[in-house]
């Protein structure tokens, strides 16, 4: 870290007056400003839990979600890039807790989709880190205006998107660098919170911290990276919620080690995918087997595994505490990084939380390895901030 870097303390927030964020300090090495993030969010996650159960925006969204289902209308969570995949992982965690009978009531949706198609009844809810993405604050206006009520969760209630919005549950720390890791854990502790809420059993705080601060090994992610760092190309594969872990890891991969990776289904990535995949490929599963029934997705997982040495390419995996011992360890030469457990959290959760700083870590790693910045996410280059702006 930094000097004068404290991962204990409370992160800085959005600007007063409001303003979008301006491009990160260029620092020439490591740690990057998403090297301090990561190491922050142990402690930055126990304080949102905490902050949440006190939180009069989290009980009136509580409620709202009650009310949304009673009457069997839609419950739908959106974003764009990674507060899309912190959407996603809220509406798997929401399903869950609102119980099978109402679980059909609960979907991810994109914001364009949405923007295109608002929402005329039911609850949407948003998900911006910043509170200034185009889409996602033109879903919620629009829909609120079709008749839908919403809620979005973000940094600050001074935001553009606070201001379309009906209920704003506020995050109130900020990433620091653009390869958001901070701007992808709050929203989902925010939803672990929810779920939890709903469930009848809050998000214990200390339990939290004490699931991230295992899942911290960087030494294995160091390793994982060096061995995936010469790839010209990644498949990052998962299942149910681990498809959401996937993507975000993809998308981590691509802004921050700027090379190529696909996320696919587990299922998909043997329909025809691998015949794609020559000697500068490589493959990262990510397998907690949260859901029930995970026998079937266990050896699906293992088949990619094996399909990968035959092809001999190098394979990691992000595997739940519970499953390691299911995953021979000559399917995973290039490493295994463990997402751990805690029993005091819903499985759900667990797996979407716990698997989280695993993969930023390797991400992060992997563009050390790859000798780049992750935080201004290739946008140091101008023909990048043009295609940024354009």
């Amino acid at each position: 870290m930094t000097r004068g870097f404290d991962p204990e303390a409370p992160l800085p927030g959005a600007p007063e007056p409001w303003a979008a964020s301006s491009m990160p300090e260029l620092r020439p090495g490591p740690p990057y400003l998403m090297t301090e993030m990561i190491a922050a969010e142990p402690a930055l996650a126990a304080r949102l839990a905490q902050r949440a159960a006190d939180d009069p925006a989290v009980r009136a969204v509580v409620s709202a979600i009650r009310d949304t289902a009673g009457r069997k209308q839609p419950i739908t969570t959106t974003g764009c890039g990674t507060s899309e995949h912190a959407a996603m992982a809220v509406a798997a965690l929401l399903a869950d807790a609102v119980g099978p009978q109402q679980a059909h009531l609960v979907r991810a949706g994109q914001a364009l989709d949405i923007v295109r198609q608002p929402q005329a009844g039911g609850l949407l809810i948003g998900f911006s880190h910043e509170g200034g993405t185009w889409a996602t604050n033109q879903a919620l206006a629009r829909s609120r205006l079709a008749g839908a009520r919403t809620a979005l969760v973000t940094v600050s209630r001074r935001s553009p998107g606070a201001a379309v919005a009906e209920l704003v549950v506020e995050t109130t720390e900020q990433d620091q660098s653009w390869c958001h890791t901070v701007g992808y854990l709050s929203p989902v502790v925010g939803g672990a919170t929810l779920a939890g809420a709903l469930a009848g059993h809050a998000l214990d705080p200390v339990a939290l911290r004490a699931l991230l601060e295992i899942a911290t090994d960087p030494k294995e992610a160091e390793w994982a990276a060096s061995r995936l760092a010469g790839c010209a190309r990644l498949i990052v594969a998962g299942a149910g919620i681990d498809l959401v872990s996937a993507r975000e890891l993809a998308l981590k991969i691509e802004e921050g080690a700027g090379l190529p990776a696909t996320a696919l289904h587990t299922e998909t990535v043997r329909h025809g995918h691998l015949a794609a995949a020559g000697p500068e490929s490589g493959i990262v599963l990510v397998l907690t087997d949260a859901e029930p029934d995970g026998e079937p997705v266990r050896e699906r997982a293992r088949a990619v595994l094996r399909s990968a040495r035959a092809l001999q390419l190098p394979a990691v995996a992000v595997l739940g505490a519970r499953v390691g011992a299911d995953v021979p360890l000559e399917l995973t030469p290039a490493g295994r990084l463990t997402a751990p457990e805690a029993n005091q959290i819903a499985p759900l959760s667990e797996a979407i939380l716990g698997s989280a700083i695993p993969l930023q870590l390797l991400a992060e790693r992997l563009a050390r390895a790859r000798g780049r910045n992750p935080d201004p996410i290739g946008r140091d280059d101008s023909r990048q901030a043009s295609a940024a702006d354009a």
